[in-house]
């Protein structure tokens, strides 16, 4: 019977699934190193987006804040534009009143009573005078009362004359009334009625 020798055989399927394994192995590496820098390559390019996300968000952040700051400044200078225009609007509507206070300053004068020195501080008036008797001057208090245009009476000094003259010098104070136009003399159509004993013609 014939003897066939296969270890020639062998040794070359040996070979050959070694050298199969070898560039299975080889192959693995590769794709591991591909995938590896795939994956590096990858992150990195997030975080170079976020990055600039991050600085994109930072340069808007950076602009509403100035232009909160802006909106700052124009509601503040809103408030001392309306603070000003309050001012006008209140000096406007007081400056008939001052007319009215000197006139019943003058209307409420009893005789024997001089004025020196008339000052005011909002609704408060300080008067200062020469009074021929504390009587005149208790007449002025009750004149100022019964006035539509000033009220609160306030007696704080009354001293004699140091020059030995007759007469007192004194310091009162008054309150100055805010009159309000009646309505019915600004709504339009409305007519306003006569005096009393006016007759029409």
């Amino acid at each position: 019977m014939p003897r066939i020798n296969l270890l020639p055989w062998r040794q070359q399927e040996r070979a050959k699934r070694q050298k199969e394994f070898g560039l299975a192995a080889i192959g693995a590496v590769i794709a591991a190193a591909a995938v590896t820098l795939f994956t590096v390559w990858g992150y990195n390019w997030a975080i170079e987006r976020q990055r600039e996300r991050n600085e994109l968000l930072k340069s808007e952040i950076a602009e509403l804040d100035k232009q909160i700051t802006e909106i700052l400044g124009l509601e503040a200078q809103k408030q001392r534009l309306i603070a000003r225009m309050d001012i006008i609007t209140r000096l406007q509507r007081s400056r008939p009143e001052v007319v009215h206070v000197f006139d019943q300053l003058a209307r409420t004068l009893p005789d024997g009573v001089y004025l020196s020195s008339v000052k005011q501080s909002d609704k408060r008036i300080e008067l200062k005078g020469i009074a021929q008797s504390s009587t005149r001057v208790s007449t002025f208090m009750r004149n100022i009362e019964a006035s539509p245009w000033l009220a609160n009476p306030e007696l704080q000094v009354v001293e004699t004359l140091k020059s030995g003259g007759a007469g007192s010098e004194f310091t009162l104070f008054a309150t100055q009334k805010s009159i309000e136009p009646a309505e019915d003399e600004h709504r339009p159509g409305r007519k306003a009625a006569k005096p009393a004993g006016a007759s029409g013609t």
